[in-house]
Formats: C-alpha cells, structure tokens, sequence
C-alpha cells in the first residue's frame, strides 16, 4: 500500500461515499481513505482506477504523491469575503424587508436577498446537482438545497438566505478545525526538517531530507534537527532526544555513536553518515504511524458512516410525509404550513455534526497518545482498550529492566567473599551469557584469564585457576561434582561456587524489577482490570518473586514462545472473561503473542522494527507506566465520541419533533444544526488535548 494525498476533499460525507465506490472496485478492496489527514493508502499500480471511480464520483478531487512539492490553492480569504458580502445584503435584505418587498414585482427585495443566496448557497446547489447527476441524491447539500429552495417557493426568502449562511459560516469553520486536526501531527511531534545540510568536498548544499541517499555526509550545527538516521563520524555534541524517546538529559555522541532523525543538536557541529533513507528513518516511521493510524476505524466510525447513508433517505422520507399526509387528513390543515415544518425537519437533519466529529474525535485520541510516546496502529485499537478484562504482561525487559546484577554474595567455609567473586569472575571470563557478565561486571572486571575452561552444557564451568580448580554453576553441577552443599532451593538466580571440590559458597543474581511496575499493576486495578498476568521463560522461583512483589493475580514460568501462546489461549478460554485480552512484550522474542492477543503492547524502544511490525500499540520509550496511561486515554476519547453521538442525535431528534409540530421555526433549526456540528467538532478535539494522566480525569 502506497500513501498518497487526496486534494479538494473538504466534505466528510463525500469522503466516506468515495470510500465506499472504491472498495467495491476490484483491485481496490484494501483502500483506506482518511478524512481527518487528506491521505489515501492504495495500491501503486491502482492509482489511475482509483483517481477515474473519484473523478465519477467526486469532479475536481485528485490523488498526488504525498512527497510532491505542491501547494493547495488558499481561498479561505476569498470565502470569507464572500461569506461577509452575504450576511451584509442578508442584514439589509431582513431589516428593510416591507420596503424592498413593496417595490413592482417585489424587484428588490428578490436583488438583495437572492444575490446573497447566491453567494453562500450557490456552491451548495452545484454540487447537489453534480451529485443527482451521478444518482447520489441523499447527501447534506441535497438536504440543504431542497429546504432553501421550498423556502423561496412559500416566499420564505429570509429564512432561505439565512438558512445557507449560517450553513456556509458552520462549514468554514468546521474547515477549519479539521485543518487545524491535520496540522496537529506536525505540532505534536515536530520531528521532521525541512532541509539537511548535504557534504561534498568543501562544499554545502541545502537540499530536501527526501532526496538524501544512504552515505552523503550531512552537517548538523548546534541548534537544528538531525534528519536521518545515521551515525556520528565527526564532531561530538549533546543531542536531545525527548521528542522520541521522552529521555529528558541530553545525550552525549562522538564518532562511532548512532543517532535518529529528529534528534535535536544542542551543543556542537557534528557530521553523520546517512544510514537510511527519510522514509525509513525512526521519525518518518513515528509521523506515517499515526497518520496511518486514522484510516484504519474503530467500529464506531463504521456505523456512523453506514447510519448517515440509511439515515438521510429516511428524514426525506419523513419530511414528504409530513408536507403531504396531514394537509390532508386534518381540517384546517393547510400544504403551505405543512411544507414549510417539513423544510424545518430537512435543515435540522443533515448529518454532518456526526459525520465529522467522530473521525475528528478518534484522530485527537491517537495524536494525543502520540504526544505521550505511544504509537497507535489504528482507531480500532482505542475501542479495543476500552473493554479490557485481563493484561498479560512478560517480564524480561518488561516488568524488569532485563539488566541482571550481582544483589548478595553468602560464603561458606571460611572462604572471603572477594576471592569467591574473583575466581567466579575469571571462570567466566570467556561468556556472553547475562549472568556471567553481572559477576564480571561486580568484580571490576579482573584482567587475570583461566588457565583452563571446560563448559558443561546445561550445569555451568569448570576452569583452571592459578593450580585451584573452579567449578562455577547451577546446583545440578554441583550434584554432578559429587560437592556437598547445605544450600538448596534458594529463591533466585543462584551461581554456586567450589573451590578445589570444596563449597565456598554462591551469588544471588537477579533482574532488576522496574520501578514504576508496581504502581503501574495498582493503577491497572484501579481501571477495573479484572485479571493482570505474567508469562516468562524464566525459571519458577524467579517468576514467583517477581508475581509476588508486584501483586500479580497469575503467572506462568518456563515457557518457549510457543508455549506462551497456548497460555494465552488458555487465559482466553477462561470462562469468567469479560472483555479484550492485552498481552504487553518486548516485541522481540515475544512477536507470536503479540500477534495472538486481541491488542498487542510492545515495549519496543525506538529502533525495533520486530516491535512496530508485531504489535497494535508500540510504547516508544519502554516506559511499562504507559500502559495504563493507553487505557486512559482509550477510555476518555471513547466518552467524548459517544458524548457526541447522544448529542447529536437528541438534538436532532427534539428538533424534528418540534419542526412536526410546528413549534421551531427555520432559524432555530439552522441554528440548533450549525451548533450541534460545531459544538460536537469542539468537543472532539478536547480528545487532541490530553497531555498527561492527571488531564484525563477532568
């Protein structure tokens, strides 16, 4: 799937209809189209097909590659004058209406008030008729164009004028939020430059990040934006990093070190080698993430796309009803009356506040996870979090910091704890293994090598030291050695000791837990997080000790990753589950569950691609207290885009019954639509504004 940028696409209602025509053209079932970003993700080689159904469907919208340098034509200023000319002639044509209206043939009350009708309703009446054209009757300019139009006809012209004012200014500035929406990717994260400064020879040129290839030497001074991935080979500098990462203190680099576009130079010239290109570098990656995200919808915005189709026919429908059936059937009943409730039924009806509001409502939830350093993959994963009932979480490098470290040393027989960590040391001086390095690492690193090493798969090693063997491994290597040893069945990692057949003792070695995991379990609880679980590979009586300190409900220890996933499924077949199962890994060794659970949380880091690929939601940061936060965030944006459907739709409904019975006139209803449409647009971008957790508890 390529993404392209769809201009000229400024109606949300359009924007699904479109949608619809293409997923029903072969080849292009797997089109997403976002309103909320101007973007759409087809295939390449589909791109005509694609741009003839629009053209059928849409005249004048076009879809251009998204890295073509092209700047949309600016009317705002122009729809602004025209709107002012309007509501100027509208203004005199109402105050002096019994004056204009006595002129012959009522001349001028028609050249004021119909020339702003023109104005305002004169593109609302084009494009309705476009749409006849193409058989797509039922869309809010319709339902505008049949009201105002019946207005005129009962010599309503007042109300026909304002009707489409008021309808045009609601749309400017509904336009304008949904700019504002679009441009906030940009704000929340201003992570891309605009140039990068290219290398060659003596010679600097200032050229788009887009068109940089992988080995140009790019100069960074102090104050820009790095704009490509790549690493440092000349120069040393401070960077900060907080706009990925979320790492408050700078980072020190020097040649040899790695860097990522979007990394701020704050203290001095560096030159870095570019190691991939724009499009694949981590903040490219971040921006097409969460603007990816908003054309992959939550359920809710698929029902409302197909309620506003069935919806419209059916207000038509009651408004023809209510013209024609009580005129005749009720004495005194008169058509004019009648028709012009009907009109009122049609003003208040269009579906435009729901339409816009709730996309708009879904894409201020993902960039404000975003600006909280958690990626979304789609609005369908904000509706997911929302109806949790158990979080499975795994431990290495996700409840744990996955660093091991030397905690206790406990001799025996008189041996001094020094030496006893010494000879361990330098028995595992040649491993890789993260154990073998924490001892290492609490001895100093002793520069002193084994005469003699000899592994014992599966038990631990046996070296040669100074004339002293050193036997240095589980308790079944000890078992295996024929040394007896009091100690047996401790809790932990455990590295026992010999010394020339003799015990001397062992080391506690344990991953460091991190230190926001308890609170973030409480605050799990508190969000009413029925079951929260643990699977590792881990040994039992490590994974014990960590379920305990952090009060997790279940754990399951010993486990291959494909075993991990059987417990899920396990998990997810207990009968007293109530709602989405989330499993939280590293997005590394544990991408088969990720992929298995009904969300997946990867605690990924920035550079890990297996994260970004397996999961629904990737933690930037690795900071595991975000995981509550996603919840949070979910939660609050769900409450705001249902605040808006009962809205509306209570309005609407208390409208049109008045409008039947002949209680609000047209100015209430344009006022209650407009309103609504408004109130419902400012009330989405509430969600774009969430910062902090303590924000969303307001």
């Amino acid at each position: 799937m390529t993404k392209y940028k769809i201009q000229n696409l400024d109606c949300a209602q359009c924007a699904n209809t479109i949608e619809c025509e293409l997923k029903k053209t072969p080849g292009l079932e797997s089109t997403r189209l976002s309103f909320a970003t101007g973007s759409i993700y087809l295939e390449a080689k589909h791109t005509q097909i694609a741009q003839e159904v629009i053209d059928r469907i849409e005249p004048g919208v076009t879809i251009i590659p998204f890295d073509t340098v092209q700047k949309e034509e600016q009317s705002n200023t122009g729809r602004v004058i025209q709107i002012a000319i309007a509501a100027a002639l509208f203004i005199v044509g109402s105050v002096f209406n019994s004056k204009l209206h006595q002129t012959p043939y009522a001349f001028a009350e028609y050249a004021v008030l119909f020339s702003a009708y023109l104005l305002v309703g004169g593109p609302v009446l084009l494009n309705a008729f476009k749409s006849i054209i193409r058989g797509q009757v039922f869309n809010e300019m319709f339902l505008m164009s049949i009201a105002t139009i019946g207005a005129i006809i009962i010599h309503q012209i007042p109300e026909a004028v304002g009707v489409m004012l008021f309808y045009s200014v609601g749309e400017y500035l509904q336009d304008r939020a949904v700019d504002k929406s679009r441009r906030s990717i940009a704000s929340l994260m201003d992570l891309r430059p605009d140039t990068a400064r290219v290398l060659e020879g003596k010679e600097r040129r200032n050229v788009s990040p887009e068109i940089v290839r992988v080995g140009e030497l790019l100069e960074v001074l102090p104050g820009e934006r790095i704009p490509l991935d790549g690493e440092v080979v000349e120069g040393s500098s401070f960077v900060n990093t907080s706009s990925l990462t979320g790492e408050s203190v700078p980072r020190k680099v020097e040649p040899g070190d790695k860097v990522l576009g979007g990394f701020l130079n704050d203290e001095g010239r560096i030159v870095i080698r570019a190691e991939k290109i724009f499009g694949q570098s981590a903040a490219a990656r971040i921006l097409e993430l969460v603007e990816n995200a908003s054309s992959q919808k939550a359920p809710t915005e698929k029902f409302i796309s197909r309620f506003a189709a069935v919806y419209t026919p059916i207000v038509v429908l009651i408004a023809t009803i209510v013209a024609i059936v009580p005129p005749l059937i009720l004495p005194g009943a008169t058509f004019g009356d009648w028709i012009y409730r009907a009109l009122v039924i049609l003003v208040i009806s269009c579906p435009c506040a729901l339409v816009v509001s709730i996309p708009l409502g879904y894409f201020g939830g993902i960039g404000a996870a975003s600006r909280n350093k958690l990626l979304f993959k789609g609005s369908n994963y904000i509706d997911a979090l929302t109806k949790v009932d158990t979080i499975v979480f795994d431990k290495t490098g996700t409840l744990t910091e996955g660093v091991f470290e030397v905690i206790n040393i406990t001799t025996r027989n008189e041996f001094p704890k020094k030496e006893l960590l010494e000879w361990a040391a330098i028995a595992e001086s040649h491993s890789s293994h993260p154990i073998a390095r924490s001892i290492r690492e609490a001895a100093g690193n002793p520069g002193r090598m084994a005469d003699d090493i000899l592994e014992v798969k599966g038990h631990g090693v046996i070296a040669q030291i100074g004339g002293k063997k050193i036997s240095v491994g589980n308790d079944r290597l000890l078992h295996k050695e024929g040394i007896p040893h009091e100690d047996c069945g401790i809790q932990g990692t455990i590295a026992y000791v010999a010394v020339d057949g003799r015990y001397a003792g062992y080391i506690l070695i344990a991953d460091r837990i991190k230190p926001t995991a308890q609170a973030m379990v409480s605050s799990l609880k508190a969000l009413g997080i029925r079951k929260v679980a643990m699977l590792t590979g881990d040994d039992q009586t490590v994974a014990k000790c960590v379920a305990v300190e952090l009060g997790l409900d279940v754990f399951y220890a010993e486990l291959l990753p494909d075993e991990k996933v059987s417990k899920l499924e396990e998990l997810e077949n207990d009968v007293n589950r109530k709602g989405a199962i989330v499993f939280v890994g590293d997005g590394m060794n544990d991408a088969p569950v990720l992929v298995r659970s009904d969300v997946g949380i990867a605690m990924g880091g920035l550079g890990s691609d297996a994260a970004i690929e397996a999961a629904d939601v990737v933690v930037m940061d690795d900071d595991i207290s975000r995981v509550p936060l996603a919840l949070k965030i979910s939660l609050f944006t769900r409450k705001v885009v249902l605040q808006n459907i009962v809205f509306a739709l209570a309005v609407k409904g208390v409208f049109i019954a008045l409008g039947a019975f002949g209680v609000a006139s047209m100015w209430e209803a344009v006022i209650a639509d407009v309103g609504v449409s408004l109130l419902a647009v400012v009330n989405s971008m509430r969600t774009a504004s969430q910062s902090t957790a303590g924000s969303l508890k307001k």
